[in-house]
């Protein structure tokens, strides 16, 4: 990589625009590299190397606002960047809400977080885990292919600096493994996969697991069938459930309450889930996927519980949201700092129940287990719900048959209320979920 002081190239960019006019301006800098090796059939298909830098530049002229970004780090480059962001910015349309973060409300004291997880893998380590996980997916009885089979490590550094004063750097580094697996019976085929994506190796299961993983999930779906419409329980297995809290993070963002656009809107301080559900944020996990020192606009984050015992505490805010709802800002800005910052939690996870799901699926009979989800739609207002899903049907015997092409609807809110987490959470993404079970749902099969 460049030894260019990237410190430095902030400091210009930002002292040039207020040259030019801007009122305040922030920036950020973004280096990596990377190496991703792909294998098929038992031999090596691609190796990847990749280095990227880039500079994104925010200028603000009272109340616009302008963001460029880039590549070229030239002399040349950055200053054809500023005089383009500045210009920009004066003729924008005014917006009452932007703006940066006042030096008293910034993070002073940001922590020292572990992030940096592997040192540089090799190719040929890499290409190893590929095959490896190739071939126990190939070892399960009726995998027919592995179309691709991929592992990679990435490093990566970043800095971001702001006319407010505010100067920060990081770096981190991801390692993953992903491979797709097809099976086959009778002339019919199906496809699954598994992948992991850590900040370590040693975080996640072996590449073999992971492969036999694809294979098993793969022969799982072989003889998909449809089962009858009706009202039924459904479990969203550990692999979807993260999606429903997604929905309801996106209903508590403070740009949905500011628009007046979410099913929730009224529901602050109110239960929202059952009594003993906790949905926490965590920004500062070691080795977290989603951990940071400060939010996007550079003011402090914290351990936080979004869901208090099944009642909901609080809005995500950033500066813009916050200032039209006349609220604080709380720490969830996102990716400011050469961008307009939106709203995004870090490490976010609901807590486990004490029932598994099998022991939730044998009280119930029959159960609707989902492990695969299409195209899910929400009216924000409403929280009106639906999604295609495929999966596994429980008929009540304790036997199990594999199933497709149903949708699944309800109500988010009702759905929320009526919510109940199993035992089994793991924590390898952002947001992380055990298996939700959830009685009485409207199933449209056959």
């Amino acid at each position: 990589m460049s030894d260019l002081d990237y410190a430095s190239v902030l400091d210009g960019l930002i002292n040039r625009a207020l040259d030019l006019g801007a009122s305040d301006a922030d920036a950020s800098v973004g280096r990596s590299e990377g190496v991703e090796v792909s294998v098929r059939a038992g031999k090596l298909e691609t190796i990847e190397r990749d280095e990227a830098v880039g500079v994104s530049l925010r200028c603000l002229v009272g109340q616009r606002q302008a963001h460029v970004s880039g590549s070229d780090l030239s002399d040349d480059g950055l200053s054809a960047l500023v005089e383009r962001c500045v210009t920009m910015a004066k003729v924008a349309p005014e917006d009452p809400y932007c703006g940066i973060t006042p030096v008293g409300d910034l993070e002073g004291n940001p922590p020292d977080l572990v992030l940096l997880g592997d040192k540089p893998v090799t190719p040929q380590d890499l290409e190893a885990e590929a095959f490896a996980a190739e071939a126990a997916a190939l070892a399960v009885k009726g995998v027919k292919d592995v179309p691709g089979s991929a592992s990679g490590w990435t490093v990566s550094e970043g800095w971001v600096a702001a006319s407010n004063g505010f100067r920060a750097n990081r770096a981190d580094s991801v390692s993953g493994i992903g491979l797709s697996a097809i099976a086959e019976r009778d002339g019919m085929m199906e496809r699954d996969y598994d992948g992991w994506t850590t900040r370590r190796r040693i975080d996640r299961p072996t590449p073999e697991e992971i492969g036999r993983n694809a294979g098993e999930r793969a022969i799982a779906r072989l003889g998909s069938t449809k089962i009858e419409s009706q009202k039924a329980p459904v479990m969203f297995d550990r692999r979807v459930s993260a999606s429903l809290i997604g929905a309801f993070t996106s209903a508590i963002s403070g740009a949905a309450i500011a628009r007046g656009t979410s099913y929730l809107k009224t529901k602050m301080g109110e239960q929202v889930f059952s009594k003993g559900i906790d949905l926490i944020d965590d920004p500062f996990r070691d080795y977290g996927l989603g951990s940071r020192a400060f939010d996007g606009e550079g003011r402090p984050v914290k351990l936080t519980k979004l869901i208090d015992d099944g009642v909901l505490t609080q809005w995500m805010l950033n500066g813009s949201s916050a200032k039209q709802l006349g609220l604080t800002p709380n720490g969830f800005a996102s990716s400011g700092f050469g961008d307009p910052p939106g709203v995004t939690t870090s490490n976010l996870h609901m807590t486990p129940g004490s029932q598994s799901p099998d022991e939730l699926i044998k009280a119930a009979g029959k159960v609707l287990v989902i492990t695969e989800m299409f195209g899910p739609s929400i009216n924000p207002n409403t929280g009106d719900y639906s999604v295609g899903v495929s999966g596994r049907w429980y008929d009540g015997t304790g036997e199990s048959v594999p199933v497709s092409e149903i949708t699944v609807a309800d109500n988010l809110v009702d759905m929320f209320a009526r919510l109940i987490p199993a035992s089994d959470l793991v924590f390898r993404n952002r947001t992380n979920a055990p298996s939700l079970f959830i009685e009485g749902m409207t199933l449209a099969g056959r």
